[in-house]
């Protein structure tokens, strides 16, 4: 059955196994300025963390003003100023009435060449429009959304890496920095989405888009990116799913395999059952799938791995993989964790896009964290290492970490007699340090024990609406979106307004790849307002103090809260 293609013989002896060469991480090209520029085209080669130099910067605009425009999301007219070029959106043909006074005029030379040149024209060639790669050493407009719809336009180069493009993001919008933050690459009209590597070159991907096509970019948290090179990768390489390692391996723990299968960059070859969809028919159908490093094959004939049985799917250097959003809205798929095989040369349309669909969003998570490892290699391991090693250190000071003299000195004291004394032992410097914990939480105790008025006053009710972690009124459907867009790790959380109680919370976190919902109760006692999920047991004074409670203890939770869902403003 030609499901996937020709048949071919996928065995060893005939089809070898060629190893998947990791891309080199593509480096920043330096733009005319030599470095980071900002909107008045200053150069700034102090990088944050180390990170490479590439000409990126914003385009002129009036946003300092705080006047809408099409940079920035708005709707009006960029403000025009003089001894600046205008970035043209339409054709660059002249209006025909206006042809005959440009021929009467003297000969000018032209100040901005570049915008009146098709060749070297960064609008006029613009890779968005889908002519093609990008030309180095030229500068292209790379426009970027919030999960609020409001975009920001960037002027990149065409080295300049998705690593890079945040950084910059996390730095106009103030964010907290971490490796969390990530570039996603979504096609609406497709239903399909997947978060870029750091390593890969936006200008690049841009320019792979259909014209006119719904296609964008879209800065967002990603804490999901790099969990495959965490300890727990249990929940994320199902034994089942790499049993043929472990026939391989048998002395050697499962548990241990996979670990060094993440250290050395490469991946197990992964198996399983997968709902495919045939080309032109909307019918799904189930195999038995195997991803090696030579491509996807899927077997003919139940599991049977002979080589009569397996029918050549995919190609991996060839392709990326994304998640389908609306699978059974758009493509009919019979379960929600449909993912996709999009290959390079289909620019846009149904047409050449290899659809899958797992039974669970364990099987998914591992399909797709295998699809990585395979085509990116160890790459993905060493950005996994930068990223670390950018948080070990703080940005913009550089790789020497600023300490003043006094905090080098610092040493545990005791001050409990009439002279101070260092506390050398070990042990009594933890417990001076629970007592000054506990004295601490003493006088928050005092500050909640302040009269009833206090309680009730508006700004002690609505302090919670400050943090970044809570969400108003949104609805379930909404948060497990937002969650799920965010990375389905365990601790990834927020708090929320409940529908159904018009006075109570409800704290919704992911745990196992799967979203619970708490439902938080306010109540009074003796004049004094409290908060508690089990029914008095456990009381807050209010929800700062239940969150920060529950990032320590576990509580009646099955996990810590360790991430936030957050959205930025761009």
């Amino acid at each position: 059955m030609g499901v996937g293609g020709g048949p071919r013989d996928p065995h060893p002896k005939d089809i070898p196994e060629v190893p998947v060469l990791p891309p080199g991480a593509l480096t920043g090209i330096p733009g005319p300025a030599g470095g980071w520029r900002d909107a008045a085209g200053a150069s700034d080669n102090a990088m944050e963390g180390g990170a490479q130099q590439s000409s990126l910067r914003e385009p002129p605009g009036p946003e300092q003003e705080g006047l809408p425009s099409e940079w920035d999301g708005g709707e009006g007219p960029p403000e025009v100023k003089r001894s600046q070029p205008l970035f043209i959106h339409g054709s660059s043909r002249t209006p025909p009435q206006e042809e005959p006074r440009a021929s009467s005029l003297p000969t000018i030379p032209n100040p901005f060449p570049e915008l009146c040149s098709p060749s070297n024209s960064p609008i006029l060639s613009s890779p968005a429009l889908g002519q093609g790669p990008p030309r180095e050493g030229t500068s292209h407009v790379v426009k970027v959304f919030g999960e609020d719809g409001a975009c920001r336009s960037l002027e990149a180069s065409a080295g300049t890496t998705a690593r890079q493009l945040c950084e910059t993001l996390v730095r106009r919008t103030r964010a907290i920095h971490d490796h969390s933050w990530a570039l996603v690459e979504l096609h609406p009209h497709l239903a399909l989405e997947r978060c870029l590597e750091d390593h890969e070159a936006v200008v690049e991907v841009q320019s792979s888009w259909a014209a006119g096509a719904e296609s964008r970019f879209v800065f967002r948290k990603n804490f999901a990116k790099y969990e495959l090179f965490k300890s727990n990768v249990q929940s994320l390489f199902p034994e089942v799913m790499v049993s043929s390692c472990l026939e391989a391996n048998k002395s050697m723990a499962h548990s241990e395999l996979i670990q060094n299968f993440l250290n050395s960059g490469s991946c197990p070859e992964v198996q399983g059952f997968l709902q495919l969809r045939e080309p032109g028919r909307k019918v799904w159908k189930r195999f038995h799938f195997s991803l090696r490093r030579s491509g996807l094959y899927y077997s003919t004939k139940g599991t049977s791995k002979d080589p009569r049985h397996l029918q050549y799917f995919a190609d991996l250097t060839e392709s990326n993989i994304y998640y389908v959003t609306q699978g059974k809205k758009l493509y009919g798929t019979p379960t929600e964790f449909g993912f996709c095989i999009k290959p390079h040369k289909v620019r846009g349309g149904v047409k050449g896009l290899k659809l899958l669909c797992s039974e669970d969003e364990q099987s998914r998570s591992c399909w797709m964290a295998a699809f990585r490892l395979f085509k990116y290699g160890m790459q993905l391991y060493r950005n996994y290492q930068q990223a670390q090693a950018r948080l070990s250190q703080p940005p913009w000071i550089g790789p020497t970490p600023l300490r003043s003299v006094s905090d080098n000195a610092l040493v545990a004291m005791d001050f409990s007699g009439c002279t101070g004394r260092v506390i050398e032992n070990p042990s009594e410097v933890l417990t001076a340090a629970l007592e000054e914990a506990q004295a601490w939480r003493k006088k928050t105790t005092h500050r909640y024990s302040l009269p009833a008025a206090c309680h009730s006053s508006p700004l002690s009710a609505a302090i919670h609406r400050t943090q970044p972690w809570f969400h108003g009124r949104i609805s379930r459907e909404d948060t497990q979106q937002l969650i799920g867009r965010q990375g389905l790790v365990d601790g990834v959380f927020l708090v929320r307004e409940s529908q159904r109680n018009p006075k109570g919370f409800v704290l919704s976190l992911c745990h196992l790849q799967r979203i619970k919902h708490y439902l938080i109760l306010p109540s009074e006692e003796e004049g004094r307002l409290y908060f508690t999920m089990d029914d008095g047991q456990t009381r807050f004074a209010d929800l700062i103090q239940l969150v920060e409670f529950h990032q320590i203890n576990r509580g009646i939770l099955p996990c810590k809260l360790r991430h936030y869902c957050t959205c930025v403003a761009l």
